[in-house]
């Protein structure tokens, strides 16, 4: 009997310890994956850079014919024409803006002086947010002749904030970037670094309070929480959807585990991901998925007013098929974001069509997709298509019921495949080239 007390009164301390080690193991599985990719893409820019080209310069003087090394600390190139007569100096911003982060990511920008040192144009080289956010900043002119004019010192010394210069509409983020981008490279080339504090706009102070009544309306169980909550969403589909677009994506969370996250230019984005994420891993309650996600949100509308004899019951097979779609779709992402294949990942979720002017074909096609069928399935794209949804479940906790699952295996291989590519990248970038 002794020997059986002990068994019995360690059982249950057991059966209450196993779902906190399986949702630390849930966690480290998603911080593994966050460190392998940040270090396979810190090694590549520091391994695999790319120098300026002279089709680059090209852009900016048709004649130039030859780069020389500039050896001085500005560590530039000088342009040269046919006869080696200097035409000008290309200088880019990369790597001294590795920490400045725009929506998802670092951006190495050129920035082109001429003979007499002052600026003469700037273009994106290559920038880690989305393409269609690179591409309407170097497509609004007035933003790229902020500088033309200045001389090296001008520029190095410039203040931002005191000389108003604001962002691109629809990619603000990426636009403060690389104007602190410029700015920062030149000021360390004179001697000194532009310090990059935290910025809080308005849109931060409304995500924040986004956050915080999501937050309440999950946990209240008030009387007049129905009405609330609809009102709630009138103001998630209309501010966080499309007045900010501050929307959880795979392009945001891939660009953050890569180059760091982006808390100086958005610290209410940061908070509302933190939230996302740690709210539903400690309490259970799927803050984003249920209150925040504007595109959730719409389907809810639509579910609330479409009529219930449109709706559709999937058979038992499909519908366990189609509910491994996000997860596996999840998986094939994080294989695109170590690979150079130059995938924009905002196509493969519809969170960007709520940017009006900058979603791209395939993104719009996700979401009216996502839309349509949610008319006939209740919440269809959050159930079938959703990988960022995916992802916050997978770190949900259960409580006590919870247990080891095909999901639990699935994010192990995950990162097996991921950590395989970190270490035979050079075979897999050689294969890809090769094909």
């Amino acid at each position: 009997m002794s020997d059986a007390e002990p068994q019995a009164t360690g059982t249950p301390m057991i059966r209450r310890l196993l779902p906190v080690l399986l949702q630390f193991y849930r966690l480290t599985i998603l911080v593994g994956i966050c460190w392998l990719i940040r270090d396979h893409h810190v090694r590549l820019r520091i391994e695999g850079d790319t120098p300026i080209a002279l089709t680059e310069a090209r852009f900016f003087w048709t004649n130039a014919a030859s780069l020389k090394h500039d050896h001085s600390v500005r560590g530039g190139m000088f342009v040269l024409d046919a006869r080696e007569i200097r035409l000008g100096y290309l200088v880019r911003t990369m790597p001294d803006a590795s920490r400045i982060l725009g929506y998802s990511g670092t951006t190495d920008t050129l920035v082109a002086l001429d003979r007499d040192g002052r600026v003469k144009g700037i273009n994106v080289r290559s920038s880690e947010d989305t393409v269609r956010h690179a591409e309407d900043v170097m497509l609004d002119w007035s933003f790229k002749r902020i500088w033309n004019g200045m001389t090296w010192r001008e520029v190095g010394s410039m203040d931002l904030l005191v000389e108003r210069v604001e962002g691109v509409s629809g990619a603000t983020m990426t636009s403060l970037a690389v104007a602190r981008g410029v700015v920062n490279r030149f000021a360390v080339a004179e001697g000194r670094a532009v310090p990059q504090p935290m910025v809080w706009e308005l849109e931060d102070v409304g995500l924040l309070g986004a956050i915080c009544l999501g937050i309440f309306l999950s946990f209240s169980k008030h009387r007049g929480r129905g009405r609330a909550r609809r009102w709630f969403q009138i103001y998630v589909i209309g501010y966080v959807g499309l007045l900010t677009g501050d929307l959880l994506a795979q392009s945001l969370l891939a660009g953050w585990a890569k180059a760091g996250v982006g808390w100086q230019l958005a610290p209410g984005l940061v908070l509302l991901v933190a939230a996302a994420f740690l709210i539903p891993a400690v309490t259970k309650r799927p803050l984003y998925c249920q209150q925040l996600c504007p595109h959730g949100a719409v389907q809810e509308v639509i579910l609330k007013y479409a009529p219930r004899r449109w709706r559709i019951a999937l058979p038992g097979g499909l519908e366990r098929g189609l509910r491994r779609g996000p997860g596996i779709l999840l998986g094939f992402i994080a294989l695109l974001v170590m690979l150079p294949l130059g995938f924009d990942l905002a196509g493969f979720e519809p969170f960007d069509a709520y940017v009006l002017g900058i979603a791209g074909t395939a993104t719009i096609t996700v979401a009216v997709v996502g839309l349509i069928a949610s008319v006939f399935i209740p919440k269809a794209y959050c159930k079938y298509g959703c990988p960022t949804g995916s992802l916050l479940e997978f770190v949900r906790s259960h409580g006590s019921k919870d247990g080891w699952g095909r999901r639990d295996w699935g994010a192990l291989v995950i990162v097996l495949l991921v950590a395989g590519v970190k270490v035979y990248y050079g075979h897999f970038h050689a294969w890809l080239h090769d094909f």
